[in-house]
Parts: C-alpha cells; sequence; structure tokens
C-alpha cells in the first residue's frame, strides 16, 4: 500500500512538473544547480508557436561527423550544409578530428543554421578522448582506483571548459554503468567500478564538475549497461534483471545523479525482458552498423531496446525517477538496433517511448521523413513533439546558445591542454596505479639483470603503442631491447619477440588490452603474444605484467607472479607505470573492481618510493 502511495504521489508531481513545463515554466532548480531558468522556459515557448513542423522535427535530430577541412563547394560540405539548412537538424555529434578543423566546422555550421546548433562530444576522459592534440585524463576506472572523487570533479571542470572552448555546449559523459561483469567487452575500465555507490559518488563528481562549466554532462548508458558479455556496436545485450536487482545495483548511480541535477540522460541500446518483454526479431535486410568489418554480429532474438521502451524511458526515468532533464538515445546507427529496425520506425518509436534527441542515424532522411509520417498521421501527437521541443530549446538558451552561437577561435590556444590540465592527468596517474601481486618481489626492477620489454596489443597502431612507456624507462636509465606485437605481426616479428624474452631474465610484457567498440578483439590481447607468455611462465621465467586496459587479462594468465595495472594507455598511465615499476614513485592504487577468483575489489599493494 504504502509503495503504491508513493509512486501515485511521484506520477502526480511528474504529471504537475509536466503541466509547469507546457506553460514555460520549470519547477525552481536546486541552488547551484544547472538548468534552464524560468526566463529559459518562456523564450522557448515563444519561440516554439513560431516553428514549422518541419522545424520542431528538425530539433530531434543530432547527426555524426567527423570533421576535416572541406572547401565550401566540396561534397562532403555541402551534405553537411544540406542537413543543417534543409533538414533543419537540431545538432551535430562530432568525433575524432583536429582541432581547429573541427571548430571551424561548428562554426560555418551555425552560422548557417537558422536556430542554434547543440554541439555534442563524446568526452569520457576529457576532449582528448576525440582529439589528440589534446590532453586525454585517465579512464574513469584509474580515477576510480586513487580512491578520491574530487579528481573526478576536477577533470570535469577542465572537461566542460575546454569543450565550451571548442563550441560544444553537450558532453556525453560520464559513464555510470556499474562493471560488475568481468567479461564486459564495452564498459571495462570506462566505469567507475563495481560498487554501486562509488559509482554514484565519482560520476556525480563528474558531473558537478562539467556543469559548473555550463556545459551539459550526460549520465550513462541508462538503465545500466555493465552487467553483459554483448557489445551493443555488434549486438542487443539481454540484462535479465528484475526491477528490484536492478534497483540494488544498476539504478543506484542513476538515481544518484538525477537527484544530484544531472542535465541529460542516455539511454542504451540493451534489453530488459523483466522491464519490458515485447519481442523483437532481426530484420531480414540488415544493412549494417557501427561494428568493426569483420567482427561477428550477433543477431539473436531479443526483446526490445530500452532506446525504444516507453516503460523504461517514460515510466522509470521520467514518472518514477522523477528526470527532468534531456533524454538523448545512445547512436542510432549500433548493431543492437539496425539489425532489428529499420532508421524511420527507430526514430518513431525511441521518440514516442520517451527521447528528445535521437543521436547518430545511419540514415537522417530516412528518420526524419518517418518522424513527420508520424506527426502528420496523429501517431505522434502535437502535444509530445512540443514537449521534446520546448525543453530541447530551453536547454540552448541555457547554454547561451541564443546570445552567442560561434566560436572564438582565437582564445582557443589559451585554454585547451594547458599546464593545469597535464599537470592533473600526471596526478591522476601516478596515483591510480595499482600493484596487485608481487609474489617474485621482482619489483622494483633489477637493473643489472637483462630485461626485455614487450608490448602486446588489440590495435593496430604499431610500436608507438608503447612509445610513452619505452621512452620515459629510457629517460628513467633503465636498459632492455623492447618489442612489440599485434594481431597482424609478421611471423619473423613474432619469432624474434620469442626468442629475446627466453633469452632475457626479466621480460616486462605490457598488455594493451583495450577497449575498442564494435571490434571483434575488444578488451583482448593477440594470440600470438598469449602464448609467448604462456610459454615464459611454463619456462619460470620472470615476466612482469602490466595493464594498460583490460584489468580483468590476468584470469587468462593466473600464474603470473607480478601484475600491475594501468587502467588505460594514456601517455599518463605509461610514463607512471614506468615510473612505479622502476621504484621512482610510489604505489598507491586499489582496484576498483574483483579480479573473479583471484583478488577482492580494494586490492592494491602499497609501495614507498625507493
Amino acid at each position: 500500500m504504502m509503495k503504491s502511495l508513493v509512486s501515485s504521489v511521484l506520477v502526480l508531481a511528474f504529471l504537475l512538473n509536466g503541466a509547469l513545463f507546457a506553460a514555460g515554466v520549470q519547477a525552481k532548480p536546486s541552488p547551484n544547480k544547472f538548468a534552464p531558468a524560468a526566463k529559459d522556459w518562456k523564450k522557448a515557448e515563444k519561440l516554439l508557436k513560431k516553428m514549422s513542423v518541419e522545424e520542431k522535427v528538425g530539433q530531434l535530430i543530432q547527426i555524426g561527423v567527423n570533421a576535416r577541412f572541406a572547401n565550401r563547394d566540396s561534397a562532403y560540405y555541402k551534405e553537411l550544409k544540406r542537413q543543417v539548412v534543409d533538414n533543419k537538424i537540431g545538432g551535430i555529434i562530432f568525433f575524432g578530428a583536429p582541432i581547429y578543423e573541427t571548430s571551424i566546422l561548428i562554426n560555418r555550421m551555425q552560422a548557417e543554421a537558422k536556430l542554434p546548433l547543440l554541439m555534442a562530444l563524446d568526452a569520457e576522459t576529457g576532449v582528448g578522448m576525440r582529439f589528440a592534440d589534446a590532453v586525454n585524463f585517465p579512464w574513469a576506472m584509474a580515477v576510480a582506483a586513487t580512491g578520491e572523487p574530487d579528481y573526478a570533479r576536477r577533470i570535469g571542470v577542465i572537461t566542460g571548459r575546454e569543450a565550451r572552448a571548442m563550441g560544444f555546449q553537450h558532453v556525453y559523459a560520464p559513464v555510470l554503468d556499474v562493471n560488475n561483469n568481468a567479461a564486459n567487452p564495452v564498459i571495462n575500465v570506462r566505469s567507475f567500478g563495481e560498487d554501486p555507490q562509488d559509482v554514484a559518488r565519482f560520476g556525480t563528481a563528474f558531473i558537478d564538475g562539467v556543469q559548473s562549466e555550463k556545459a551539459i554532462a550526460t549520465a550513462k548508458h541508462f538503465p545500466g549497461h555493465g552487467d553483459t558479455a554483448v557489445d551493443s556496436h555488434r549486438g542487443l545485450p539481454i540484462i535479465d534483471h528484475s526491477l528490484a536487482s536492478l534497483e540494488k545495483t544498476e539504478l543506484v548511480p542513476f538515481r544518484a545523479a538525477v537527484k544530484d541535477g544531472v542535465a541529460s540522460v542516455m539511454i542504451a541500446h540493451i534489453a530488459l525482458p523483466q522491464i519490458d518483454n515485447e519481442v523483437v526479431t532481426p530484420l531480414k535486410n540488415y544493412r549494417g552498423g557501427d561494428a568493426e568489418a569483420g567482427a561477428e554480429i550477433v543477431d539473436q532474438k531479443a526483446y526490445i531496446p530500452a532506446t525504444l521502451s516507453k516503460k523504461v524511458q517514460t515510466d522509470l526515468l521520467r514518472n518514477d525517477m522523477g528526470f527532468k532533464g534531456l533524454i538523448v538515445t545512445d547512436a542510432m546507427s549500433m548493431s543492437g538496433l539496425t539489425l532489428y529496425f529499420e532508421q524511420g520506425e527507430a526514430g518513431v518509436r525511441a521518440f514516442l517511448a520517451g527521447s528528445d534527441l535521437l543521436e547518430k542515424p545511419s540514415d537522417p532522411d530516412a528518420m526524419i521523413a518517418g518522424i513527420l509520417a508520424a506527426v502528420r498521421s496523429g501517431r505522434i501527437t502535437q502535444e509530445r513533439l512540443d514537449d521534446s521541443v520546448r525543453r530541447i530549446l530551453a536547454w540552448k538558451f541555457a547554454v547561451g546558445l541564443f546570445d552567442n552561437k560561434i566560436t572564438n577561435i582565437d582564445a582557443m590556444d589559451e585554454i585547451i591542454s594547458g599546464p593545469e590540465s597535464l599537470a592533473l592527468s600526471d596526478e591522476v596517474a601516478t596515483k591510480a596505479i595499482t600493484l596487485v601481486r608481487n609474489d617474485a618481489k621482482a619489483l622494483p626492477l633489477d637493473r643489472s639483470k637483462k630485461i626485455v620489454v614487450l608490448g602486446l596489443s588489440n590495435g593496430f597502431d604499431g610500436p608507438e603503442t608503447m612509445g610513452s612507456f619505452v621512452s620515459t624507462l629510457r629517460s628513467s636509465g633503465a636498459k632492455f631491447s623492447p618489442y612489440y606485437l599485434q594481431e597482424n605481426s609478421l611471423a619473423e616479428q613474432t619469432a624474434a619477440a620469442r626468442l629475446a624474452a627466453l633469452d632475457a631474465d626479466i621480460i616486462v610484457v605490457g598488455l594493451y588490452g583495450r577497449v575498442r567498440s564494435g571490434a571483434k578483439n575488444s578488451v583482448g590481447v593477440p594470440e600470438n603474444g598469449a602464448a609467448i607468455i604462456r610459454e615464459l611462465l611454463a619456462s619460470g621465467k620472470q615476466v612482469v605484467g602490466i595493464s594498460f586496459g583490460n584489468p580483468y587479462v590476468l584470469g587468462s594468465f593466473p600464474e603470473m607472479k607480478t601484475y600491475v595495472v594501468a587502467y588505460g594507455d594514456m601517455s599518463s598511465l605509461q610514463r607512471a607505470s614506468a615510473r612505479s615499476i622502476l621504484g621512482l614513485q610510489p604505489i598507491t592504487g586499489r582496484l576498483p573492481i574483483s579480479l573473479p577468483g583471484l583478488y577482492p575489489r580494494g586490492t592494491g599493494i602499497q609501495v614507498s618510493a625507493r
């Protein structure tokens, strides 16, 4: 009875807030929280009344772009301009590209747009996640390994500031997924860990930092992508948890973020049959998605993804949790969605489920046409359309886009990647390095021994992958022979690395099993290198393993007697790892996750600098 009463009160509160929104007024935000003011809602309502249906539908669409230099008469530029001018899209999400080309293109498109565009960026590790010339902060799990949430806040501040300086107002971070599945191929070190309360503490700290710079933070991937072994870029994960189970784990960080005033929430392409059991089957004419070429597509019979579920978005997130901000889908081009729905129908269903922004459709024209047809047929009501567009416009007013939508290019090099960013990245990395096992007492390294450094990568970047690690070892006086292997290394290269390793006294193995969304070998290491490790361990060689990515990889080599976790391949983490194994800095990190069957969460051998 009490639960029913509480639910009724929540629904009544939601309906009241909805009525206030419709009148152009928002309930007063919490003190110091970033949200549209009453004047922003009034301006949004006034503008909304002047807009055509086509302009309203366009506001829902956010296309994806990799910026590059483009002549204004080029096909690339003309197509982008067509989406802005003719399709009247509401925003753009940018992916990896040079910094200046990106910001110049942002200004070009803002100048072309009748209504200012909301520009978005995946920035889980700062703007350096997408732009090579910017500082790339350590992954969330590394931040959590420090034990200090204030680092998350400080990274959030710099992320928001640098994003705004480039022309972005919408930051797609932080990841609030609780990584409680060691086999997860797509979240992994992107999560703050496996403890819901810790994820909530670090996540809300990051949100507070981002939004202190008047940038929109995004809690993702609702209602929780942590307990899955399927990458939603390659298929539709099924999380068969009850609502009661979700409340104990997955929903904890999201409830904290909503209470904290997060401005937007991203919905995941995951199926939750105990929440919404509508069955979906793969399309016969599947045209592809975001999976890497050659990666296996998981085309199982499944259930409706959360991105298209009204029970997840409207009933749970809006009504029960009381979220009032922007709901954005995960990329609509991902195989977890495109396997089951054409883009037109996917857009309509996501919008009817409760989404405001439809991110990165694989076919924007088809999605816009589908939504327009649904509005004209009455399937989408004018009231429902106005609700989302009003919200989008209010946030555009709140971030100041109607006052100034043009980025100051001349000021960027005074703000982005400055000394504060570099120092913070190094400080976090220094405190994140975690020594899990030192049974052979191999650390600090004995420099009098014959040392080989072997890098094993699941990418295709070449030896520069381990460049920061190798250069720091050398500059610190260590003498060694470096070798590097990836999946497509020649047999001769593999043979040379093996012989050198067998001849060495100590082999330092850099395990670059990194998260590679949509890839067939995400978070793993190549078999050519794994075979060498197994042979070395069987022969009793002294092997020092350093995980520059997936911390769970020790489970594949449980005989390894020395194991260090760096949580990522960022330059700062590689430098800190090199200093740590040489004894030049203390080792103070602790695991934010457990290594199944091996070590519990919180493990971390504390070592003073030599």
